[in-house]
C-alpha cells in the first residue's frame, strides 16, 4: 500500500493492510505535525505533490526495502494538503517475521522519506513567517 492522500490517515487501516498470518510484527512509524519547528510556534504545515511523482518515489523506497530486507509487506501513506498541529502526515508500516528486520526497514523508509521529501513542505508559523522545503 503506497498512497498519497488528502484525507486523514487511519493508522489502524494501514497496519491491517500490511499484516499477514506469517508476520511476527508490524513495525510502525506515525509522523505528526508538531507545535514547534526551528524555534518557532507552528500554525500549519502544507504538503504539495507539485511534480505528481510522490507516489512513484514512495514506491521506489518500498521496492528498495523489499530488496534489502525479508519483509512481507510495506505500506507508506503520506498526507498532503494543509495539516494542523497534531495531525498525522505520514504512516509507515512494515510487516515482517521478526522485529529486527521490521524496525530496520521502517527506519530506512523514514530516513529516505526525510532525505528525499517527495512533496513540497511549507511551514507557516504563528508569527506569520513561512519556510518552504522541497
Amino acid at each position: 500500500m503506497i498512497k498519497v492522500i488528502e484525507q486523514p490517515i487511519s493508522t489502524e487501516a494501514v497496519v491491517n493492510e500490511v499484516k499477514t498470518r506469517g508476520s511476527g510484527c508490524v513495525a510502525t512509524y506515525v509522523g505528526l505535525i508538531r507545535d514547534r519547528s526551528r524555534g518557532k510556534a507552528v500554525q500549519s504545515v502544507t504538503y504539495e505533490d507539485v511534480s505528481g511523482e510522490a507516489e512513484q518515489r514512495l514506491q521506489e523506497i518500498a521496492d528498495e526495502i523489499k530488496r534489502r530486507w525479508p519483509v512481507a509487506n510495506v505500506a507508506i501513506c503520506h498526507r498532503v494538503g494543509t495539516l494542523n498541529v497534531g495531525d498525522i502526515n505520514l504512516v509507515v508500516a512494515i510487516a515482517a517475521a521478526h522485529r529486527t528486520e521490521g524496525f530496520a526497514a521502517c527506519q530506512y523508509a523514514i530516513d529516505q522519506f526525510k532525505h528525499e521529501l517527495p512533496t513540497r513542505k511549507t511551514e507557516t508559523y504563528q508569527d506569520g513567517s513561512v519556510r518552504v522545503e522541497g
